[in-house]
């Protein structure tokens, strides 16, 4: 989730702890990425303008729901866990274990999911804890920043 390609971003967003750099093209996210904080780079389109609103709205209301187009990405099993970990509400968390059953899986495979989700805050891949309801890792990180973006997420969302 965390980015260093050379393509520039469409937008970054500021947050008081990190940053959020979206990448899209004209119909469709392609890509969005946790960044440390850094300066904020205003909307290039109309999309970019539009997921910078809905993060925004997401922020200050931790209930909100996305309605953005999301460039097809990811394997056919990728796919299957975003859409599992989609369906988690806000406010609700479910262990890479829960996920793995519901979808016939093992948690190992989950977890590699969960880190190669393009859509994070999107598709909310922070949701999905350790068994033992530790926190687990974020974006293939076990610790750091990204982890620290993660709890953030969480206590935003009553977790």
């Amino acid at each position: 989730m965390t980015s260093t390609a050379a393509t520039a971003f469409s937008a970054v967003l500021p947050t008081p702890t990190f940053s959020l750099g979206i990448r899209c093209n004209d119909d469709e996210i392609t890509e969005i990425v946790y960044l440390e904080p850094t300066a904020e780079i205003k909307p290039t389109s109309l999309l970019a303008k539009e997921t910078v609103r809905q993060l925004k709205a997401y922020l200050k209301d931790s209930r909100f729901e996305f309605g953005l187009p999301l460039a097809p990405a990811g394997t056919p099993f990728q796919r299957k866990v975003w859409a599992q970990i989609a369906a988690i509400p806000c406010g609700a968390t479910k262990s890479y274990g829960e996920v793995a059953t519901a979808i016939h899986s093992g948690p190992r495979a989950v977890g590699n999911a969960c880190g190669a989700n393009p859509y994070p805050l999107v598709v909310p891949c922070h949701r999905v804890l350790a068994a033992n309801h530790g926190l687990g890792g974020f974006a293939r990180q076990r610790g750091g920043f990204l982890l620290d973006v993660k709890r953030w997420l969480l206590q935003h969302e009553g977790v």
